[in-house]
């Protein structure tokens, strides 16, 4: 059975309904508790930068397969105002927020990969994927 997935990001409460179905899909997949949180990680600050940044957008989480893995991949789709420098922002400490600049360098490092798309005016779009461990 495949499982996909989207909330709407528009209230701080969707950030909490985005971060519960990401580990109840990571659960569903046979993801350890660890793994769980990590996941659940990830989709809050991406949730968080989108209410933030972009006030609108979405986080959509699916099932993957290869021919010898299972995964989750979770994709962060905004029309916000875009990031002007990806270099910087990925930087570790550094927030456009006043914040503690561990958003997206601490999604990098929670999952497997992680791939960020963003043009200015138009928005921004970050895939990430955690492969189950056998």
């Amino acid at each position: 059975m495949e499982i996909q997935s989207c909330v709407k990001i528009i209230s701080e409460w969707d950030i909490v309904a985005a971060r519960q179905m990401g580990r109840d899909i990571a659960k569903q997949l046979g993801f350890g508790t660890v793994d769980q949180a990590r996941i659940a990680t990830a989709i809050s600050e991406m949730a968080r930068n989108i209410y933030l940044y972009a006030q609108k957008g979405s986080i959509c989480i699916e099932q993957i397969h290869t021919v010898d893995r299972v995964g989750i991949k979770v994709s962060s789709i905004d029309e916000g105002p875009g990031i002007t420098d990806i270099r910087r922002a990925m930087e570790d400490g550094f927030s456009s927020s006043g914040g503690l600049g561990a958003g997206l360098p601490g999604v990098r490092r929670l999952m497997d990969e992680f791939n960020i798309d963003s043009e200015v005016g138009k928005g921004t779009e970050i895939v990430t994927i955690k492969w189950l461990r056998k």
